[in-house]
């Protein structure tokens, strides 16, 4: 498909997001072999949520993750805040005791500055039309010493895992998951927008362009994840 950016991609992005929502948590389920939520709890302890404070999770989705930081710290306020109103809708079916869901634009965040103990959010980044600016923003609504965590999938540097991972994202997943969801447009551009997404160490650059301290990423699933970690 062809390479999208700026206000075409933003589009493109939260339309197939709402067309895919009611197969959304199969499809993460299918294409991690079942570990998605395994990696947002362990994402979601590195945020260090404090006990009765006030996390925020970007671009949340049906919930998830936000659901992880309150199963770390059962006395976190959450608030997961999306562009992508069918996606929320079901969040709220699952985690609306649990979540306060808000809509709104990870770029321009109706939040005020220095408010939130923590921020999260998980396999967004590639789907952003601006990374800078969404670090921006998180440093932003963070507290001083706030925790910002980002979970993305990545491409796998060992040369035996990176050919098995390439041909199951690229090949194997795309048909699976356009046949699971009845959308196949979606599952063509996963593959294409983690390929052309940056690596692990421009990530790590941008979140100390806008003030992050204390920045470093780890790999994950064998290099097919990488978690990002910056203080405020």
């Amino acid at each position: 498909m062809t390479k999208l950016s700026g206000t075409a991609k933003s589009t493109y992005v939260r339309t197939m997001f709402d067309r895919i929502a009611p197969r959304y948590d199969l499809m993460n389920a299918v294409m991690t072999l079942g570990q998605h939520q395994a990696m947002r709890r362990a994402a979601a302890r590195l945020a260090h949520p404090p006990r009765d404070g006030l996390a925020l999770d970007l671009a949340t989705g049906t919930g998830d993750f936000a659901a992880a930081l309150r199963d770390v710290e059962p006395t976190c306020r959450v608030v997961g805040i999306d562009f992508a109103l069918e996606m929320m809708r079901l969040g709220q079916t699952k985690y609306a005791a649990r979540v306060l869901f808000s809509a709104g634009d990870m770029l321009r965040l109706p939040l005020p500055a220095n408010a939130f103990d923590c921020a999260v959010n998980g396999f967004v980044l590639r789907n952003v039309t601006d990374v800078r600016a969404a670090f921006a923003e998180m440093y932003r609504v963070l507290k001083p010493n706030g925790r910002a965590v980002s979970l993305e999938i990545t491409s796998p540097r060992a040369p035996i895992w990176k050919n098995i991972f390439a041909l199951y994202f690229d090949h194997v997943m795309p048909r699976v998951g356009g046949w699971l969801s009845g959308n196949p447009d979606a599952y063509r551009y996963l593959p294409q927008s983690v390929h052309d997404f940056l690596t692990p160490e421009q990530v790590v650059d941008l979140m100390r362009a806008v003030g992050f301290r204390e920045v470093y990423f780890r790999r994950w699933a064998l290099g097919s994840m990488a978690v990002y970690v910056g203080t405020k």
